[in-house]
């Protein structure tokens, strides 16, 4: 799949040009990992923030997904709903998305089971960790069992590492885009207005 080149302002003189930007521009970044927009910046309501891959989206429910260790800080914050907001950036395009929406986790069920079997085996190796995600350790450590380290775990080995998978998916209500141009910036803003998005122009 091709990445996106940088984009001329006079691409975008609609709204539409820009909601289709947006579309194009996560579908890429789910399924794609080189496009510079595969690892958000993701921002929790204790107001830290970190980068995580960008697994799914989906632009007729507006949802995103990714994945996380169910063990971690973040998944305790946001658990049945929480409001969490993404930072997709790609320099080269001198664009900046910004999404907010509810964030909701998953560890149970037909989606989260789908994206386990989906994952590479070097993926589903991370939820091997022996503590949860934060633990003080007394010496650098990927912490995973030494019997994994450096090595694509089998089947059977990676059995444990499943209930410690969990999924963060985000209901997407509102996108702020932004265009880096030197004859001038473009800047707009997107609510969820039922199926759709409403749009309005605003000033960078």
């Amino acid at each position: 799949m091709t990445l996106h080149k940088p984009k001329a302002r006079f691409m975008f003189e609609t709204l539409d040009q820009i909601e289709e930007d947006i579309r194009k521009s996560l579908a890429e970044a789910a399924s794609n990992r080189r496009s510079p927009m595969h690892t958000p910046v993701v921002g929790t309501p204790d107001a830290d923030v970190r980068m995580m891959v960008l697994r799914g989206w989906d632009a007729r429910a507006g949802t995103l997904r990714l994945h996380t260790d169910a063990r971690s800080a973040k998944v305790a914050q946001i658990g049945d709903g929480a409001r969490v907001g993404l930072l997709f950036h790609d320099p080269d395009a001198r664009i900046q998305i910004r999404a907010k929406g509810q964030g909701r986790i998953l560890t149970d069920g037909a989606q989260v089971e789908a994206a386990w079997a989906a994952s590479s085996e070097y993926a589903r190796r991370c939820y091997l960790a022996v503590a949860a995600p934060g633990s003080a350790v007394d010496a650098p450590t990927s912490g995973l069992p030494p019997q994994v380290e450096g090595i694509r775990p089998s089947e059977e080995q990676l059995l444990p590492a499943r209930e410690n998978f969990a999924l963060l998916m985000v209901e997407v209500d509102a996108f702020d885009w932004l265009l880096l141009a030197h004859d001038g910036h473009r800047r707009a803003q997107f609510v969820r207005d039922g199926a759709g998005w409403q749009g309005v122009w605003v000033v960078p």
